[in-house]
């Protein structure tokens, strides 16, 4: 598998089963443990749940500072709803950013705008039906 035209290269992951329900993960240089049970890492839908707030955060980030904006830190807390019976996939998400900094509201509204809607591709890459929805602060 290649790049596509202009894009980035395929993502590649490994995963070896390491007993129970958990398996040593590698990404490039990096590993992680998924654990089913979430005792010794995070679950598998908690991983993505990691990677939806990391990726809408990492853009959050990116735009107020192409902005010019100070941001003195920031801080991503999502809570998911999973659906009761398998497949237990999320029903809704919500995700609170709180952003510190004399940073406009508006601007902050406008980055995660153009997280949800441009950048991020974790986001796009889930159901089209997950109620979402985006909260911040600024302090």
């Amino acid at each position: 598998m290649a790049a596509t035209p202009g894009g980035k290269p395929p993502v590649r992951v490994e995963l070896h089963w390491d007993g129970d329900l958990r398996f040593a993960g590698r990404a490039g240089d990096v590993q992680v443990t998924l654990d089913g049970s979430g005792a010794s890492g995070p679950s598998p839908t908690q991983a993505l749940a990691l990677g939806l707030a990391g990726c809408m955060a990492i853009d959050v980030l990116d735009v107020l500072q192409k902005g010019r904006f100070e941001v003195r830190g920031l801080e991503a807390r999502l809570v998911g709803e999973r659906r009761p019976e398998p497949p237990r996939y999320f029903v809704r998400i919500d995700l609170h950013f709180v952003v510190q900094g004399a940073i406009p509201p508006d601007r902050v509204e406008r980055a995660i705008a153009l997280s949800r809607e441009r950048y991020c591709s974790v986001w796009h890459s889930l159901r089209p039906d997950i109620d979402f929805q985006a909260s911040f602060e600024v302090t």
